[in-house]
């Protein structure tokens, strides 16, 4: 995952560096007044997203398989918890024992 974030950040960095260099040569306008940084970055996020989706897609799919591998340990260690817990509540239900509120 850190390498697919730092992977789109150097492509956002590429692209921000080249039209930095456009508006500064005049082939692409500047900003109002002290909005051209602002305007500098905008553009190159609008011109480094469609690279990203399209460059990263092989990064971005083994990122996603971590995450859904992540979750799916979570999940099953709430399931774990969950079934500790409901023994627990059954053995003291067995016992006569009234169940502990937590």
């Amino acid at each position: 995952m850190l390498r697919y974030t730092l992977m789109r950040l150097g492509i956002f960095a590429g692209c921000f560096v080249v039209v930095w260099g456009l508006v500064y040569s005049g082939i692409v306008p500047r900003g109002y007044g002290a909005s051209n940084f602002m305007w500098l970055c905008l553009l190159a996020l609008v011109i480094s997203a469609p690279i990203s989706f399209v460059v990263l897609r092989r990064e971005r799919d083994r990122a996603s398989v971590k995450v859904v591998e992540r979750v799916d340990r979570m999940k099953a260690g709430f399931a774990a918890n969950a079934a500790q817990e409901d023994e627990a509540d059954d053995a003291s239900r067995a016992q006569g024992q009234a169940p502990q509120a937590s």
